[in-house]
């Protein structure tokens, strides 16, 4: 528990975090002018802003987009040293060239491998059951799959059509993955997954259509524990008729698998489901909401607030070869992207037109990960059920954890996701009280303040010099240099009575780790 007497300070220092506003441009989160040049997505966003009399918001500060960028796209907050050096960088391209770094950490497919093992519902226990050892394989296939940017028609092709051994085959856990081994489950994953449809909002016959290319799936269990083979059944191999979606009829061969001519209708290049879905996830990841909103819920009655815009991005991620990297670099580089979290409009759809950046809570693995980091510490995660044993190596982060069914009291509390049903709804970034007073007041936060290695470095290498201990402080958590007035409010804390100067820096780090302003993305 902290310091009492803190509190009034905590609570003026909180405040100052966020308040320091001249008329045009909101210090030090904003800057005036524009560092990148406008894309042809810019234009379309401004397009749609302007029909509806929408300003849209300045330019984010770098020391806002640093620390943006490292939690969207890597999911770990940046270094104080690599803010200062992106800080003190004064070429033009500095905001370019740091978001194809992060496309080389390791971090980036730890991150968008948990995004994806979100979706694909990688689960150990129940009403999962793919069993550790499936996991590991399942996750592995899909970490290297982000890693080496395998193209995303080749990634939903290999998901949709393999056949083989659990262990030995990952991508057939896919099928594995579902609540319910009948076509209709089947189906419903098939289309949320890669159409970014409910199967249950179509019409009867359309439902029915689509579960006949997988009424052929057989699971077969093996003398190994655990082990299942996935392949088409082999007690079902006359030809006959089917309606796809689109409503194309074709002819199932007799002996073809009728996941192959689903998966070559999905990923032809004129199909409009394939690459609308994906791309209109990937945006809903970066900015908050999709384009289509919820961003697994397209149906002809929700349409997108920009069919343009999100036409545009269909056409980009075609013609790249349904290359995601290229998909991240084009909202990157944007200055949609790139505008300030605060809105300059009053109108209530200026966030639902990307008028403004999202601001959001930190995904709860993220948190505990950027905690940790301040504090000098790991969680642990092991879990006895079910068998074999899990036990989590302590150096390893909580964003590269493989099983959504590892017990966490902390993720459970910041709204990990369950992954039982693959909707982007399962995670919850809402606050609530019991996160509020496990930051404010929980051993675990108090012990992270108080051993802090990254602290006991600021506090040495500052040789106790307070202006530079604060600014070390505010440069390790949020990123950023102190303003003039709060580099004042904080160093009267040194002053305070009955504390030393190791206490008194330990009741900044402390304030600061509970602003908004930390553990939230802005």
């Amino acid at each position: 528990m902290m310091r009492t007497t803190f509190l009034p300070f905590a609570v003026t220092l909180c405040f100052l975090s966020s308040q320091a506003i001249d008329a045009q441009v909101t210090y030090p989160f904003e800057r005036s002018d524009w560092p990148i040049p406008m894309t042809e997505l810019d234009e379309l966003v401004l397009g749609a802003l302007r029909e509806r009399g929408i300003e849209p918001a300045n330019p984010c500060s770098d020391a806002v987009f640093i620390r943006r960028v490292y939690l969207d796209v890597i999911g770990t907050l940046p270094d104080a040293q690599e803010v200062r050096v992106f800080l003190g960088d004064g070429s033009a391209d500095k905001r370019r060239r740091l978001i194809e770094s992060l496309f080389t950490r390791n971090e980036f497919a730890d991150y968008r491998a948990l995004k994806w093992c979100d979706i694909l519902r990688v689960k150990a226990e129940f009403p999962i059951n793919l069993w550790p050892n499936a996991v590991q394989a399942y996750h592995r296939w899909i970490h290297d799959a982000v890693r080496t940017n395998m193209p995303y028609d080749q990634f939903a092709r290999e998901l949709l059509t393999s056949s083989g051994s659990n262990f030995r085959v990952p991508q057939v856990n896919f099928y594995r993955a579902i609540q319910g081994r009948d076509p209709e489950a089947i189906a419903q994953a098939v289309a949320l997954t890669f159409m970014g449809t409910r199967l249950n909002t179509w019409p009867e016959a359309d439902r029915a259509n689509m579960q006949a290319f997988f009424s052929r799936i057989a699971y077969k269990k093996t003398a190994e524990w655990k082990e299942e083979i996935i392949q088409p059944d082999p007690e079902k191999t006359g030809a006959f008729n089917a309606t796809l979606p689109d409503g194309t009829r074709v002819t199932i061969a007799e002996g073809q698998d009728p996941r192959v001519v689903f998966a070559d209708w999905l990923l032809a290049p004129d199909n409009e489901w394939f690459a609308r879905a994906v791309v209109n996830r990937v945006w809903s990841w970066f900015m908050g909401r999709g384009i289509i909103h919820e961003p697994d819920d397209i149906r002809p009655d929700n349409p997108a607030v920009n069919p343009q815009l999100l036409a545009y991005l269909e056409k980009e991620l075609a013609a790249s070869g349904y290359d995601l990297r290229h998909l991240y670099r084009i909202i990157l580089n944007s200055r949609t992207y790139q505008q300030s979290c605060i809105s300059r409009s009053d109108d209530p759809d200026a966030e639902n037109l990307f008028a403004c950046y999202p601001v959001r809570r930190l995904d709860a693995e993220v948190l505990v990960d950027a905690l940790c980091k301040l504090g000098g510490d790991r969680e642990s995660y092991s879990s006895p059920i079910p068998e074999p044993f899990t036990y989590i190596p302590e150096e390893q982060r909580t964003i590269a954890l493989a099983d959504g069914s590892i017990t966490s009291q902390f993720l459970e509390m910041f709204g990990r996701p369950a992954r039982d049903t693959g909707l982007e709804s399962e995670r919850n970034n809402e606050p609530s009280d019991a996160q509020r007073l496990h930051l404010l007041n929980s051993t675990d936060i108090h012990q992270k303040v108080t051993r802090s290695p990254v602290l006991t470095a600021i506090l040495m290498q500052s040789r106790w010099n307070r202006s530079a201990v604060v600014d070390g402080i505010y440069l390790a958590v949020l990123s950023r240099h102190p303003t003039p007035t709060e580099m004042s409010a904080a160093s009267r804390r040194f002053e305070a009575q009955g504390i030393n100067m190791r206490q008194a820096a330990e009741d900044i780090f402390w304030a600061l780790i509970n602003t908004t302003e930390f553990l939230y993305r802005h």
